[in-house]
């Protein structure tokens, strides 16, 4: 009696091996290190700044309206709240600055929804990418107007008169706070853009958040002006603390308690928002 012993056909044993390589490879390829992800954000920012260079609009709220809000507030308000422009200035132009790039950071979630909108994240998708690139390169490349709108309205100050107490270091310590604290608050114009259905609506619903904080703050009337019931709500405000930071440190070059809550004020949204607004951009990315 002949015994006969069967073993797998070598096509099938070869076609379970092949089988089993791809998917490792598909795996590996997958995985993108932090030195890509960094590389890939570096390239979404490029991207960014180029949408500005083929449309100089996107930078209205950068350049012109720190112009016309610096003359219109200066000389409209200056005589009466304080007597003479001169003395205005270094009450206004703080304020003015954080007005200015505040509103610039609505630009991020805008753009973000934008994009969306148009199908131009779908595209991302199909790249081999970091998948979290595209929001990253954004809010870096907004940092880039934020700089602008500092420069450009410390520019328009000192060409009307403005001199800064706190001379070179203190200006340029208050447009960087200012800078931070824009960037920390992009995270929410940015989970905005990516939770709402339209880049309009994103738009509309920052505005009607920034409006009233902007202007029932410090940052363009002294607050013992003001009702009493409207004085607590300012000394409350966020944007009012920012205000009194950025006056601390280009008027008088002094960091003082203001500067600190600030600081820490954005660490904070930081830590909060931009967790939640990576969740929910990783689930529609």
């Amino acid at each position: 009696m002949t015994t006969t012993t069967t073993s797998p056909a070598p096509s099938q044993s070869a076609g379970r091996a092949t089988h089993s390589v791809p998917r490792r490879a598909t795996e590996a390829s997958n995985t993108v290190s932090l030195r890509q992800t960094l590389s890939h954000t570096r390239t979404m920012a490029y991207r960014g700044l180029l949408k500005f260079k083929h449309n100089p609009e996107q930078f209205f709220d950068v350049v012109v309206q720190p112009v016309i809000f610096t003359l219109m507030f200066t000389y409209i308000f200056g005589g009466a709240i304080s007597g003479a422009v001169d003395d205005y200035l270094p009450l206004v132009i703080p304020g003015i600055l954080v007005q200015t790039v505040i509103t610039a950071s609505i630009v991020t979630g805008t753009q973000l929804r934008e994009d969306m909108d148009k199908g131009v994240f779908d595209r991302f998708k199909s790249l081999p990418i970091a998948r979290i690139a595209p929001l990253s390169g954004a809010l870096s490349a907004d940092v880039v107007r934020y700089t602008l709108a500092t420069v450009i309205t410390f520019i328009v100050g000192l060409i009307m008169g403005y001199r800064p107490g706190g001379g070179v270091l203190g200006v340029i310590a208050a447009g960087v706070l200012v800078i931070v604290c824009a960037w920390a608050i992009s995270w929410i114009f940015a989970f905005m853009g990516v939770v709402m259905n339209k880049a309009s609506t994103v738009q509309g619903v920052s505005m009607i958040v920034l409006f009233p904080l902007t202007f029932m703050s410090n940052a363009f009337v002294p607050v013992e002006t003001m009702p009493g019931w409207l004085q607590g709500f300012v000394k409350i405000n966020p944007v009012s603390h920012l205000v009194s930071a950025v006056r601390e440190l280009a008027n008088n070059g002094h960091v003082g308690m203001e500067v600190a809550w600030t600081l820490i004020a954005a660490a904070v949204v930081v830590l909060v928002m931009a967790p939640i607004t990576v969740r929910a951009y990783m689930r529609k990315a």
